[in-house]
């Protein structure tokens, strides 16, 4: 059974701070995004989670093994070398799309995030002992052959990206799982404990849907780093002998 932690990290009164005293420059906001989602992603790395940039100034990070003094010191950290701060709602659930809507709830209680009074505010509390992770890294079947090498690359982008988010719409709303596109033709899900099964129905969906075959290797483990390299070679697997899944064993005919 698996058990995640999610932290959801939001800036603090950021709207009002790109147009404060006057509306910044885009590339400037751009590019103070890259590095804030560089260094969380670094520091909750290093501790054994896995950050998502969603929408950069809402980020969602799996944390499974890291307490409360770990968030305190990602804040402090972001705040020694950014002009905002950042607070973090942790929220744990069987299903991690349950357990970021309850770390939303508990940041929202705190304050709006255009709130000038809210700053680096901790809310919520990690699992007691050690929670199962399981993670699955998808990509499309051969995305090079099919698209980079014969259409244009903004056509190209626009195949993956529906594609994506097709599979990503398809786990939330049937499996309250999280999938994130992260970069190339690749996307990251943090799952229940699904089977074998349930992860051969989404890829025929999207297929039908789309037209975009999908592969996918699934992990395991008490950290979202553990659970990801074991997806990361279940996706060699799957790669070097032409399954479109591996780390579970098949599905089985009732």
């Amino acid at each position: 059974m698996t058990d995640t932690q999610v932290t959801l990290f939001q800036l603090d009164n950021y709207g009002p701070w790109t147009v404060t005293p006057h509306p910044r420059p885009e590339p400037e906001l751009q590019a103070l995004q890259a590095r804030l989602y560089g260094d969380l992603a670094e520091a909750v790395g290093d501790r054994g989670g896995y950050v998502f940039a969603t929408r950069f100034d809402n980020v969602v990070a799996v944390t499974n093994g890291l307490d409360r003094a770990d968030h305190r010191a990602i804040q402090d950290a972001i705040a020694e070398r950014y002009p905002v701060t950042l607070s973090a709602a942790i929220g744990t659930d069987p299903e991690p799309a349950s357990a970021l809507a309850d770390a939303t709830d508990l940041l929202q209680e705190r304050g709006s995030a255009q709130d000038p009074d809210r700053s680096a505010v901790l809310a919520g509390e990690p699992l007691e002992g050690e929670g199962t992770v399981r993670v699955a890294h998808f990509d499309v079947v051969d995305v090079t052959g099919k698209f980079t090498d014969r259409l244009d690359a903004y056509a190209t982008h626009l195949e993956v990206q529906g594609s994506t988010q097709a599979l990503s719409r398809y786990l939330y709303d049937h499996h309250g799982a999280l999938a994130f596109f992260v970069g190339g033709d690749n996307v990251i899900a943090i799952t229940p404990d699904l089977d074998a099964a349930a992860f051969e129905a989404a890829i025929e969906a999207v297929a039908a849907e789309t037209g975009v075959e999908f592969q996918v290797g699934i992990g395991t483990g008490t950290t979202a780093a553990d659970a990801g390299m074991d997806a990361k070679y279940a996706l060699e697997d799957c790669r070097r002998e032409g399954s479109r899944l591996e780390g579970l064993a098949p599905a089985t005919a009732d």
